[in-house]
């Protein structure tokens, strides 16, 4: 019995290399720009609705940590978005775009939470964003996931 485990051990460290060499390189793969960043993704049939759609949770520093954890945790956002959010995560390479950069202000300016849950909730098309709420996140997650990726686009104090 030991011997077929340590063989299954040994089967999956092998393949582990498909995973870890790529990401080694990842870094110095170029990643297609972020395309209209300003362009809103949600149908314009839907729009209206999405805009008056409101966080229910304040932007506080203790609900941005619970966001900031879910983001780099359970909901999995920086293997895309990258660790700083910046659209470099390791998992983006070759996106065409690349995901999203939540530390550009003009962005969050110009997008209501309501659209980002509707992103969120729907993915975006033309993009590689799926559909996150209802699969690895609830709602409530993605609210609190919004606080922290707006206080990415804030300027520093």
């Amino acid at each position: 019995m030991k011997y077929f485990k340590m063989r299954a051990v040994i089967r999956v460290a092998s393949y582990a290399w498909l995973v870890f060499i790529p990401l080694m390189f990842a870094p110095l793969l170029v990643s297609a720009a972020e395309r209209d960043p300003l362009q809103p993704r949600v149908p314009q049939d839907q729009l209206e609705a999405a805009k008056a759609v409101t966080n229910p949770f304040p932007s506080t520093s203790d609900n941005i940590a619970k966001g900031d954890g879910l983001f780099h945790g359970k909901g999995t956002c920086f293997i895309c978005h990258g660790a700083k959010g910046q659209g470099d995560g390791p998992a983006s390479v070759g996106f065409d775009p690349s995901p999203r950069n939540f530390t550009n202000p003009e962005f969050h300016r110009a997008r209501t939470d309501g659209e980002l849950m509707w992103v969120l909730k729907n993915g975006s098309a033309g993009t590689a964003m799926v559909p996150v709420v209802g699969s690895v996140i609830d709602e409530e997650e993605g609210w609190l996931i919004l606080l922290y990726e707006r206080s990415l686009g804030r300027p520093s104090p």
